[in-house]
């Protein structure tokens, strides 16, 4: 090393911090994509997925499954194995939800930005209601088999830094009722 020169030392010093800048983003920053096979509900199911294997999903479990894009088979058994329903559906996106008890979601958008008054954005927007109760803001309903309409899953968190301060964002989240309505209340610090 002493025989390099002063430029040659210096390239090899800023190699050696590129990598490891992107080593540390793919390692701990960088979003993972994947999909969720989820059961809210205190039953048990077993499934297989495009003819493959039997999995088993318990009461409020949740699990991560391979799919491809494209149309993709599931056939969902009940507890003593006799056959619920046989369906097929698509992939579009790199992420999304196999909702395989027909249970209700709640996708709830959630705005970042500089001088962002979430009070009167929510107050805008027409919310939804949830057992007869009133929810403010950008909340939509989902039961459907398949979803890929959000940015972060059931098992990840909302970000809590905001990367881009000069302009509005949104990011939308997928929730299980009463994640949702857990969520609301703490977020919006109403009772």
């Amino acid at each position: 090393m002493k025989n390099l020169s002063a430029s040659t030392k210096g390239l090899i010093f800023s190699i050696l911090i590129t990598v490891l800048a992107f080593a540390i983003y793919f390692l701990f920053l960088a979003k993972r994509n994947y999909y969720l096979v989820d059961n809210p509900t205190p039953e048990t199911y077993y499934f297989k997925i495009n003819n493959g294997e039997e999995n088993v999903l318990s009461a409020g479990q949740y699990l991560k499954v391979d799919l491809k894009k494209g149309t993709n088979t599931i056939k969902v058994f009940d507890q003593n194995k006799k056959m619920m329903y046989d369906s097929a559906f698509v992939v579009h996106k790199d992420r999304g939800l196999l909702n395989i008890a027909g249970e209700d979601y709640y996708v709830n958008t959630q705005y970042y930005g500089y001088g962002l008054n979430k009070d009167s954005l929510i107050a805008a927007l027409p919310g939804i209601e949830i057992d007869r109760k009133h929810y403010l803001g950008d909340v939509k309903k989902i039961n459907k088999l398949y979803t890929e309409d959000f940015y972060y899953n059931l098992d990840e968190e909302y970000d809590r830094v905001i990367k881009n301060v000069a302009k509005v964002e949104s990011r939308s989240k997928i929730f299980r009722k009463q994640d949702f309505i857990n969520y609301y209340k703490s977020y919006y610090k109403l009772q």
